[in-house]
């Protein structure tokens, strides 16, 4: 590693999601530090925020995606496992109409 890395914001995340992007960014070999809220910011600043070596951002943010962002069982990412019912064309209706 060298002495001049910068580092940029990469978001702000749950604990449990900031830990495992962390040890994904660590396995991809990617310069990353952290800011979790202290005693009292904890009541105004929820979650931790996430710091990665600016020359790879953008790989960083990709990692970030998938942990968030998993594949389902599917194959297709973010893809709903059962799709969403459809109410018939009779119901639901707000017009007032019967």
């Amino acid at each position: 590693m060298t002495d001049d890395v910068r580092t940029v914001y990469l978001g702000q995340y749950t604990h449990e999601h900031a830990e495992t992007i962390a040890g994904e960014l660590e396995a991809a070999g990617i310069v990353w530090w952290y800011k979790a809220p202290g005693y009292l910011s904890q009541i105004w600043e929820h979650g931790v925020r996430l710091f990665v070596d600016r020359e790879r951002l953008d790989e960083a943010k990709a990692i970030a995606e998938r942990v968030l962002d998993p594949p389902s069982e599917g194959g297709a990412r973010g893809a709903s496992p059962t799709p969403e019912r459809q109410p018939p064309e009779d119901e639901g209706s707000s017009s007032g109409q019967t």
